[in-house]
């Protein structure tokens, strides 16, 4: 059982940072490209689309299969395995903090920014009260779910 927990760990966990990492490296920088109307009415959809089912159960799985797989006693397992676990789960909720605090209270501004019937707030005001706060904390959540992704990596194959 601690075994299947720690694959499905490692599996939520590099599902989740994949994302997060094309994110970064692909469509962020293509969103950067757009004029100031276009890039704030994109982030939006993006913003309304993401947080599914299919997200979630990813999102959550992130830190509830590392959970388990560290306190699910595993025969075998040595005390590295267990403190590269315990690593890569500080890591994911340190991730999942961010994005509480930091990225998700900005989307919600972004979607609040727009008004009914189309008259929203100036969008190269919108943009720059949200983009370059958004993207400092997505760099930090990236870099947290990789190296979680790498420390559960590493306690499945020792």
């Amino acid at each position: 059982m601690a075994t299947l927990l720690l694959a499905l760990a490692v599996g939520c966990t590099g599902l989740y940072a994949g994302f997060l990492l094309i994110f970064q490296t692909g469509i962020m920088p293509a969103l950067a490209r757009l004029t100031d109307a276009e890039f704030v009415s994109a982030m939006r959809r993006i913003n309304e689309c993401v947080p599914r089912a299919v997200f979630l159960l990813v999102f959550l799985g992130v830190v509830a299969f590392p959970a388990a797989a560290f306190l699910v006693p595993a025969d075998g397992r040595t005390d590295t395995q267990k403190w590269l676990v315990l690593a890569g789960l500080v890591c994911a909720a340190l991730n999942h903090l961010v994005t509480v605090v930091g990225n998700v209270p900005l989307n919600v501004a972004l979607a609040g920014s727009e008004r009914p019937g189309g008259a929203g707030e100036d969008p190269s005001a919108v943009r720059a009260a949200f983009e370059k706060r958004w993207n400092g904390f997505h760099l930090i959540r990236t870099a947290l779910i990789v190296v979680a992704f790498g420390l559960l990596t590493a306690a499945a194959v020792l």
